[in-house]
């Protein structure tokens, strides 16, 4: 075989490898985020059993980050990959960590649906503004997801955007659960849990933020971490101007 169909190949199988990586890790991500749907609907279903199911999924969680792991430093020793294939490479890595620890996030909620559901009792207290939370960082996870499979800044730029009203909504949250204590002092425990849920929902919402910064700084190099929206906006810019 001559130089060139040898490099030919290596260069398709190199592809295949990257490729497989990817897919790997959008099949973590879709099974954290069945695991957070299923931990949030434990919870308000106090369905004890479905809240079980996620906290078995974590060992299947964290096995796929071990293999993807694994599976980035084998490519790496074996391709010495550069640019953006690196830059690929890296965010697997990074990725693979952000979404186990979503994974332990919501096993943190089920194992609060579980509480709730030892407690027994009737108030549905703070349930609004978990479904709420929830359905909005459900939706800023698939958003990152998304753009990680369609190499999409402009979706990742949605995500960090929008990780701020999150944040928000968290803290409006937190202060309505503290009005319910003040209110009613035998809500308390309850009112916990479900502030211990909200806080890991804020969490996930920053993981799938960074995510998005993965996905700015593996399509355009451009390290956004620890950088607010407005300078985020500003380098992009400058970057389009650029080319």
């Amino acid at each position: 075989m001559d130089k060139l169909h040898l490099d030919q190949h290596i260069s398709h199988q190199f592809n295949e490898d990257l490729e497989h990586l990817r897919t790997k890790l959008l099949e973590m991500g879709g099974l954290v985020e069945d695991q957070l749907k299923d931990a949030i609907k434990a919870v308000e279903t106090a369905d004890g059993g479905l809240a079980e199911k996620v906290i078995e999924t974590e060992d299947e969680v964290d096995r796929r980050e071990m293999a993807l792991d694994h599976e980035s430093i084998s490519l790496l020793a074996r391709r010495q990959p550069a640019a953006s294939d690196l830059r690929l490479v890296m965010m697997v890595t990074k990725a693979t960590r952000d979404l186990e620890r979503m994974g332990d996030e919501a096993n943190k909620i089920a194992k609060m649906a579980i509480a709730l559901n030892n407690e027994g009792g009737e108030s549905a207290r703070g349930y609004v503004e978990l479904r709420h939370l929830a359905r909005n960082v459900i939706r800023l996870v698939s958003i990152a997801l998304d753009a990680f499979a369609r190499f999409d800044v402009e979706s990742a730029m949605k995500v960090v955007r929008e990780d701020k009203n999150i944040d928000t909504e968290y803290r409006s949250a937190v202060r309505e659960m503290i009005t319910y204590m003040m209110e009613d002092p035998r809500a308390i425990s309850r009112v916990m849990n479900i502030m211990w849920a909200l806080r890991a929902l804020e969490r996930i919402g920053d993981h799938a933020r960074n995510i998005a910064e993965q996905v700015i700084y593996l399509v355009h190099g451009t390290d956004v971490r620890h950088t607010s929206i407005g300078d985020i906006e500003k380098k992009l810019q400058e970057k389009l101007e650029a080319h």
